[in-house]
């Protein structure tokens, strides 16, 4: 069983944009709900709008979910 979820979008940086990981490995720095997905897609896993708000999934941290910081 899992801790958390294997992707982890942490809060927003003070440059914007937040650090997406995936089981410990940076995916990189994304400024929107598109970014993540094509980072996912990158890696291999399933890229989607729907994963994104699945908690077994993505687990998003410091911030609610998709806070990009553009307000």
């Amino acid at each position: 069983m899992r801790d958390h979820a294997p992707i982890i979008v942490h809060q927003l940086s003070a440059t914007g944009g937040r650090r997406v990981t995936a089981r410990g490995e940076i995916l990189g720095l994304a400024y929107s709900d598109r970014d993540l997905v094509e980072f996912l897609r990158r890696a291999g896993l399933p890229a989607s709008e729907e994963l994104i708000d699945d908690e077994a999934w993505v687990e998003w941290r410091g911030g609610k979910p998709h806070d990009w910081g553009d307000t």
